[in-house]
């Protein structure tokens, strides 16, 4: 019984010694004192977990031992001040994938421009990423959202400038870029066109026709033409705020003007106005917003995954592919990935092991953006990655990371 109850005594007291070490070990990590490689506990890529970030990130110097420490262990590139390209192999189930990663903070550089870009004026035309990338000097760029193959045309939300080019397609999620930050959501178009005896709902902006019934303005930056009429459909001409032809032809666009397509009876009722107005907004209330690019589905939101394949309508890119995705940290940094797929040294990624993934590297939102043959990285003249056909193929449009020339 004695030897019992000293066994006992023994074993309380190492007991109380070790949880007063493990306490104090939290504390010493929740106070920022002590990084997980400086105690030889990193056992590989675990991003968020190396790190333990003292106090915002505002200098170059910052950002570097912060990157250092985040991704301890992988091969990270320096691509310019505030933007770190990351290059790493993770495996899942035992099968390997090739991941690329851009991370970057606009508070260490204020100069990064972030914008996406369009093969062409027109929206009919694709370029590989290359050849397109020349043209806008970017020292980053990824292929941005979903395209029609056959022509190109941009299948989704898509603003440059301010200018909407493309409305959204089944309300799907896209990525919005302010001045001094991002926000994520899905996104609804509310356009209308107002006369003086009149208007109506607009039910998109140069996208394909999906159902007769639609009513859909197109302008100059979809083409030269506008697609053909609908059955039971016409066409209205609109130069300078005024009707110039009424037909069921196909017309050329106006450099001065649109084209609004849909059921006849619908476009009756204006065909005799004086001056016509069409008024375009977006919900959410982006007033601010610079430029808009669209994907889906949704992976991370409000710093949990969420993945809403069934309620975007993209049941189709489920399964294991390459990757493409974006997404934003809670102190702004900006997260860019590829993953190689559809090959025995990169099989590719599930949404949720890509979502898993955004998780792990701190993101608070990301969506997912079009992947497959389609998923390409561009770092500094070179495609970095290893997309199925060497250097890409033709997209629509690309997201890029331009270094702004100082005055």
């Amino acid at each position: 019984m004695d030897t019992l109850i000293l066994l006992r005594t023994n074993t309380e007291k190492i007991a109380t010694s070790l949880t007063g070490l493990a306490i104090a070990f939290c504390l010493l990590l929740s106070q920022g004192f002590i990084l997980a490689k400086d105690i030889g506990i990193s056992t590989g890529f675990s991003p968020g977990l190396n790190y333990i970030k003292p106090y915002k990130i505002n200098t170059e110097k910052d950002f570097d031992e912060y990157i250092k420490d985040k991704y301890f262990g992988e091969e990270i590139k320096n691509v310019d001040k505030g933007i770190r390209h990351i290059k790493m192999r993770k495996f899942y189930n035992g099968k390997p994938v090739r991941i690329n990663i851009i991370e970057l903070s606009k508070n260490v550089n204020k100069n990064i421009k972030i914008e996406p870009s369009t093969a062409d004026s027109r929206l009919s035309s694709k370029k590989t990423i290359s050849k397109l990338e020349q043209r806008k000097k970017a020292i980053v760029a990824i292929n941005g959202g979903y395209f029609k193959p056959e022509s190109g045309i941009p299948l989704g939300t898509l603003m440059i400038n301010k200018k909407l080019y493309t409305g959204p397609i089944y309300d799907r999620v896209a990525i919005g870029f302010f001045d001094n930050g991002y926000d994520i959501a899905r996104v609804k178009l509310n356009a209308y066109i107002e006369t003086n005896i009149g208007g109506f709902k607009i039910d998109n902006i140069n996208q394909p026709r999906m159902l007769s019934t639609n009513t859909i303005v197109y302008t100059p930056t979809w083409g030269e033409y506008t697609p053909p009429t609908p059955k039971y459909g016409k066409q209205l001409v609109i130069e300078n705020n005024k009707i110039s032809s009424y037909s069921n032809s196909i017309n050329k666009i106006p450099q001065n003007g649109y084209v609004i397509i849909g059921p006849e009876e619908k476009l009756d009722l204006i065909k005799d106005a004086k001056e016509i107005k069409l008024e375009t907004k977006i919900n959410p209330n982006w007033n601010n917003v610079n430029h808009i690019i669209s994907g889906g589905p949704y992976i991370i939101k409000n710093s949990e995954i969420y993945i809403d394949i069934n309620e975007e309508k993209l049941t189709a890119i489920s399964g294991r592919n390459p990757r493409t995705a974006i997404g934003y940290t809670d102190d702004n940094h900006l997260i860019l990935i590829t993953a190689d797929g559809r090959e025995g040294a990169s099989v590719g990624l599930t949404l949720r092991e890509l979502a898993t993934l955004m998780k792990e590297l701190g993101c608070i939102n990301a969506i997912n953006l079009d992947g497959g043959s389609s998923t390409v990285m561009y770092v500094n003249g070179k495609v970095v990655n290893k997309p199925p056909i060497e250097g890409g193929i033709p997209i629509s449009h690309t997201l890029n990371i331009i270094q702004e020339e100082l005055l």
